[in-house]
C-alpha cells in the first residue's frame, strides 16, 4: 500500500503564489516597474496580495494587481519625497553662513563656526559623544595648566604628556610655524613653560568654549537646515498624489471584496 505524503500549509501557500505567476507577470507589471527599479521586489509584492486576497478570474486578479500597482506608486512616492528633501538640504549648504546666523540669531551667537552639513549628520548620540569628548579633553587640559604652575622639575614634559595627543600635535604645529603669521605684539612660540601656558590659555581653552556653542546650537542649525530645505510647492503637488493614490486604493480594494462577496453569496446559495 503506498503511503500518501501528507501536504503541509507551507507547500499549500507556495502553491497558490505559483498560481499567480502569470498575474505577476501580467501586462500590468510591465508598464508599472520603471527600468531601474527592481521587478523582482514588485512581483514579490503582488505575490503576498495574491495570497490576501486568492482572487479567482480575470477580474478579480485585474484588481489585485491594481492593487500591488497603488502600493508601489505609493513606495515611489516616499522616495520622491526624500528626494526633495536632499536636493533642497544641497542648496542650503550654499549658503551655510547665514543658516547658522538665523538659527541663532535669537541667542545672540551669530558668531558660529559650526557647518550645517556636520550638524545635519549628527544624530543626539553623536552630539552626546562630542560633548563627553570635549569634556574630556578639557579636563585634559586644565590638568596640564595645573601642571604648568606646580613645583616639579619637569613641569614641561609633566604637563606635554597630559594634553591629548591632537592637542600635542597642534602645539607641535604652532612651534614650526614660529615667527610666521605674527601679529602685531604677538610673541612667536616658546617650546618651555611659558610658552605652553600661553598657548593652552589663548588658543586651546577659547576653542572649548566655541566648542560647548557649537555643540549646544547644533539641533537648532540642523532644524533650521532642515526647515529651509522644504518646497511646500513640491510637498503639496506629492501630497495631492498621496491622497489621488489612497482614494484609487480605497475604490480598489471596495470593489476587490465586493466581488468576492458576491461569489462567495453566489457559491453558498
Amino acid at each position: 500500500m503506498t503511503e500518501t505524503k501528507p501536504v503541509l500549509p507551507a507547500e499549500t501557500a507556495g502553491t497558490e503564489i505559483t498560481r499567480f505567476n502569470a498575474l505577476r507577470h501580467g501586462v500590468l507589471s510591465r508598464y508599472t516597474v520603471l527600468p531601474w527599479e527592481d521587478a523582482g521586489e514588485y512581483r514579490a509584492l503582488t505575490a503576498a496580495l495574491a495570497a490576501e486576497h486568492a482572487p479567482q478570474g480575470p477580474t478579480e486578479e485585474h484588481l489585485v494587481e491594481e492593487l500591488a500597482g497603488i502600493l508601489w506608486r505609493k513606495r515611489r512616492l516616499r522616495m520622491a519625497e526624500g528626494a526633495a528633501h536632499r536636493r533642497g538640504l544641497s542648496s542650503t549648504l550654499a549658503s551655510y553662513r547665514n543658516i547658522v546666523d538665523v538659527a541663532v540669531v535669537h541667542l545672540g551667537d551669530v558668531d558660529q563656526s559650526e557647518g550645517v552639513a556636520e550638524a545635519i549628520r549628527s544624530t543626539a548620540s553623536d552630539t552626546e559623544d562630542d560633548i563627553r569628548e570635549m569634556q574630556e579633553d578639557e579636563a585634559m587640559t586644565r590638568r596640564a595648566l595645573g601642571l604648568l604652575g606646580s613645583r616639579r622639575n619637569d613641569r614641561y614634559d609633566a604637563a606635554l604628556a597630559a594634553l591629548r595627543e591632537d592637542t600635542r600635535g597642534w602645539w607641535a604645529d604652532t612651534l614650526v610655524r614660529g615667527h610666521e603669521n605674527l601679529g602685531d605684539g604677538e610673541e612667536p612660540a616658546t617650546a618651555d613653560e611659558d610658552g605652553l601656558r600661553r598657548f593652552l590659555e589663548a588658543e586651546v581653552l577659547p576653542w572649548f568654549e566655541n566648542r560647548r556653542k557649537e555643540l549646544a546650537n547644533r539641533l537648532l542649525i540642523r532644524e533650521q537646515a532642515f526647515g529651509e530645505a522644504l518646497d511646500p510647492d513640491k510637498l503639496e503637488r506629492l501630497g495631492r498624489y498621496e491622497v489621488h493614490l489612497d482614494r484609487k486604493l480605497e475604490r480598489m480594494l471596495a470593489m476587490l471584496l465586493r466581488l468576492k462577496d458576491l461569489r462567495q453569496g453566489t457559491i453558498a446559495g
